[in-house]
Order: structure tokens, then sequence, then C-alpha cells
């Protein structure tokens, strides 16, 4: 194996740049990457450099074991007063009649749906609709604790807390008392997109900004709740960008340790009003799963969503440092449908993700929310 004979000996071989030498020893003497170092990465590291090195930190930290949970989505809405360029999914308020808005009892017979059925999380996300406030959604989780409390409610961008704690006229800390007071457990990451102000004036302009959104989060982590972080790549951004964003949730998850994954999401390019944009290739998709697990050292998890690469790139993505492929989702979900994503209705069985796992030589394991593991599946057959 790769970690038996040593990664800089194999490296040396193969007469790479000095910088990217002292970087392969850093990884594997399990020290922090500099910015510096992360951006030499992005301009400078082959794939397969930063391939062998992603799966060498991700098979020390996980022993082969790649995680999925058994999850479905509610979407309240996709009406929102927000208008972010890239967002294929929102329809503004004035043009509501082509989105659509889900009453409190559409959303409860979509939890009813699943009674009986081994599902553990109910993922909460969708547009910020200026009528669905922040009292309605604490009576939404009010009333799925008191349908079924073993459920882990999942809910809210920090884009929609923070317009629905502020219209509360609350601060945020009383914003997220109260919500996990009605029963939200953990919260995921979107929203992010990228933190560095340069691109998100051009692209997102009107919702919260990075220290808002970072704000949100570590409150949620000193309430005892775990938060999911994300970084929307392969548009306007630059490597120096990139690291940037990555860098600030490193330094929160140094402060906090609130932070149970980190998920890479790509730029979709269809109808929205960044369609002249060309997608990121494999390659450079790849690339940046690999330098994530290099230099997100403090995040266990580093996830691929597998509705929005499509499950052949997701499965390529288990040999570059992802260990977790999210869930099952049973196509209630329609984020990256909408943006001309290759899974048009996104739902696969326990069966199948396991297939997809065990078919590269990983052990699927179903996790719950934060992460304990249910059940340990196929073990790869040795050779």
């Amino acid at each position: 194996m790769i970690v038996k004979q040593g990664l800089t000996a194999i490296f040396k071989q193969a007469n790479l740049d000095t910088n990217l030498l002292r970087i392969a020893e850093k990884v594997q003497n399990e020290e922090r990457l500099t910015e510096e170092e992360g951006v030499l990465l992005f301009e400078k590291g082959e794939l397969a450099f930063v391939g062998a090195l992603a799966n060498h930190v991700a098979d020390r930290l996980h022993h082969g074991k790649v995680y999925f949970n058994r999850n479905f989505h509610i979407e309240p809405t996709n009406v929102c007063v927000f208008t972010c360029n890239f967002c294929s999914y929102s329809r503004q308020y004035k043009h509501r009649d082509d989105g659509w808005e889900l009453g409190m009892e559409q959303m409860m017979d979509i939890v009813r749906k699943y009674d009986g059925q081994p599902v553990t999380e109910v993922h909460i996300v969708g547009g910020v609709h200026p009528k669905m406030n922040f009292e309605f959604f604490c009576e939404l989780l009010s009333k799925i604790r008191a349908h079924r409390p073993e459920l882990h409610r999942k809910g809210f961008t920090a884009v929609e807390l923070d317009y629905m704690i502020r219209k509360a006229k609350l601060t945020i800390e009383e914003g997220m008392q109260k919500l996990k007071e009605a029963g939200l457990e953990s919260m995921p990451g979107g929203g992010a997109e990228i933190f560095h102000p340069e691109v998100r004036e051009v692209i997102c302009a009107d919702k919260v900004d990075a220290d808002g959104w970072l704000k949100i989060h570590e409150t949620a982590h000193n309430l005892g709740m775990h938060s999911n972080a994300t970084m929307l790549y392969g548009h306007i951004e630059n490597y120096g960008h990139r690291i940037d964003h990555m860098s600030r949730l490193r330094q929160l998850q140094d402060k906090t340790g609130g932070f149970n994954c980190f998920i890479p999401l790509k730029f979709r390019n269809k109808n929205n009003d960044m369609s002249h944009i060309t997608e990121t290739t494999i390659t450079e998709d790849l690339r940046l799963y690999a330098i994530s697990r290099l230099f997100m050292d403090n995040f266990r998890n580093l996830k691929a969503y597998w509705p929005m690469l499509g499950r052949q790139t997701a499965q390529l993505t288990l040999s570059f440092g992802v260990n977790d492929l999210d869930g099952t989702i049973d196509d209630t979900t329609k984020i990256y449908s909408m943006a001309g994503a290759e899974e048009q209705k996104p739902s696969l069985s326990t069966e199948e993700l396991c297939d997809m796992i065990d078919a590269v030589g990983r052990i699927p394991v179903e996790r719950d929310t934060l992460y304990n593991e249910i059940k340990v599946y196929k073990q790869p057959v040795a050779s």
C-alpha cells in the first residue's frame, strides 16, 4: 500500500516540484497546510498527486468506510425574496404562481409518508418566503417532533435563518435558542457559496454575508447543535477565493468543533443568470475534492452530494478523499435537478447506495445525522 511505502519516497521518484514534495511530507506527518500551500495545490497539483495524498488521509481517518444515511427532504417553497444569479431553483415573490408553496398539512403529509420506514433524518430547506415566518417554522418543527420524536430534524440554511430571525425582531442567539426548543437539532450548510466579498457581491449580493453566515453556525454550535458547511465552486471564483473560503471554515471549526462535514457543491449552469459560464470538468471536480480533504484537516468528513454530481462521478470521488455520499433522498429534492444536474429524479435505495460503494472496494456504512454508525454493510473481499 502507498501508506506503507511512504508517500514522500514515491513522489521523489516522480521528480516533483520541491514545494509539492514539502506538502506531501506535511500530509504524511499530519501537519496543517498553509493558505499559500492550498493555492499551490490548485495551481500545480496534478490529479494523481493530490488524489494519492487525499486517499491516504481518508484511509487513515476512515479505514475504507464510506457513510450514507436514510433521509428525505421537505422543500417548503421555492419562492424567494433573494435573487442569486447562480440559482435555478427559486422564483421571485411577484412570480410565485410559477413556484410552489406547501402548507403545514402538506408538509406533515410528507413526514407521514415515511411512517414505519427506517429513515433517520428529515432535511428541511427551501426558498426564503416572506409569508413563511419564524413562528410558522417553529410550529412545523414541533409538529414533526410530536409525530415522530426519533426522527432527526435538520433544517434551514443560514440564509433562511438570518431572514426569519431578523424579521421576528430577535437576536441570532434568541432565535436559534427558540428554534432549538421547538425541535431543531442540526443545520445544513447551504448559503455559504463563496465567502469572499469580491465574489459574493456579484453572485448573491442581497443575502447574508460571510460574517453573518459564520455567526449563525457558531451560535448553533455554542447551543450544542451541529451543522454542515458548503462551498459553491466552479463559477467566477479563483483559487485564492476557494482557499479563503475553506480557511474561514477551518478557523471556525478550530474554535467550536461543531461542523459534521464539508460539502463542495458544483455550480450547474442550466436555467439561471450565469448560464454563460462553462461548468468545471470532472478532472477539476476530483481535484477540488482531493484538495479539500488535504486543506480541511479538522473536518473529519468530506461529502460528495451524489444528486448534484451524478452517481458515476460521485463514485469516482471515493478515490479522491471523499467518505460520505449523503443519503437515499427518495426523489424529495429539486434544487439540483432544476439546475441541470445528471440526476433528474434523485432517489437511491439502500441496496443501490451500498452497491455503488462496494463496487470501488469501500465499506458501506449507514450513519445517523451525527455520524454515529447504525449498520456496517458489505465488506470488500480480501485480495
